[in-house]
């Protein structure tokens, strides 16, 4: 098998598994230990894995964010109800934008429901699916393109946020602790908070997996936000430091207020 091959069946274990183990991947591939060594290091340099001892995995980290292919297919359900409860802070006419993320291109593909909206992100899987529909104004924000992200990010993109101006922005965010949302990547941090400031309102929708978690960089407090979207109720003591952090949060899975 070439290699090329195989990190790509290492791929295809780690969507199935999220994990990988080193001593089963020499085993399978037929491979010395340093040649599975060798993939993984590949893999990690391109952003679609975080070594571990013993394996790989595709969990988050305080450093790492997982490839944005392996995203678009976990939690399916959960981004719809969080995209059904967004949908109901979007009125037709509206200016929108919307973020990079597997969340938001659940968002964005229900966003033609409220057409005609002028649509603005950085979003590739979005500007794919919306550049040939009737009814959507696209404005594709421009930048350099991460594969890891599956979005345009930089400063092209943040210069071009800076000289527009939405109804709303929705974000997302794969760590929050106390009252701050996080991310991994500083150029993602800088593209979402030039979202947030050219826009009147924003929402941030977040996995309750990823409620008590931190990562390398503070994105946000969650006071800058206009709605916070959950998927499911975290904790009881999560749920009661937002209640005294004042901080409303959305449960989209029972549409409760808390």
């Amino acid at each position: 098998m070439k290699r090329e091959e195989r990190q790509q069946a290492i791929i295809n274990l780690l969507i199935e598994h999220k994990t990988v183990d080193l001593d089963d991947l020499a085993d399978r591939f037929t491979v010395s230990k340093m040649t599975i060594h060798r993939d993984l290091d590949d893999l990690e340099q391109a952003g679609v894995l975080r070594k571990v001892r013993g394996g790989a995995t595709i969990d988050a980290g305080t450093q790492f964010e997982s490839d944005f292919r392996f995203r678009e297919r976990q939690g399916h359900d959960e981004k719809l109800s969080m995209a059904h409860c967004a949908l109901e802070l979007v009125e037709p006419g509206m200016t929108v934008m919307v973020n990079d993320g597997s969340m938001a291109a659940v968002l964005g593909e229900m966003l033609l429901q409220k057409r005609p909206l002028t649509l603005i992100t950085n979003n590739a899987a979005i500007i794919d699916r919306m550049k040939n529909e009737s009814g959507i104004t696209l404005i594709a924000l421009g930048g350099i393109y991460s594969a890891k992200f599956n979005a345009f990010l930089g400063v092209v993109t943040e210069e071009a946020l800076s000289r527009l101006r939405a109804d709303i922005a929705f974000l997302s965010t794969p760590a929050i602790s106390g009252r701050l949302a996080y991310h991994m990547d500083d150029n993602v941090v800088r593209t979402k908070r030039a979202m947030i400031a050219s826009a009147a309102k924003s929402c941030l929708l977040v996995s309750h997996q990823r409620i008590g978690h931190t990562a390398l960089h503070v994105m946000a407090d969650l006071a800058d936000f206009d709605a916070v979207i959950t998927d499911h109720a975290p904790d009881a003591a999560i749920l009661e430091q937002f209640r005294r952090d004042g901080i409303t949060l959305t449960i989209a899975s029972n549409q409760d207020m808390t």
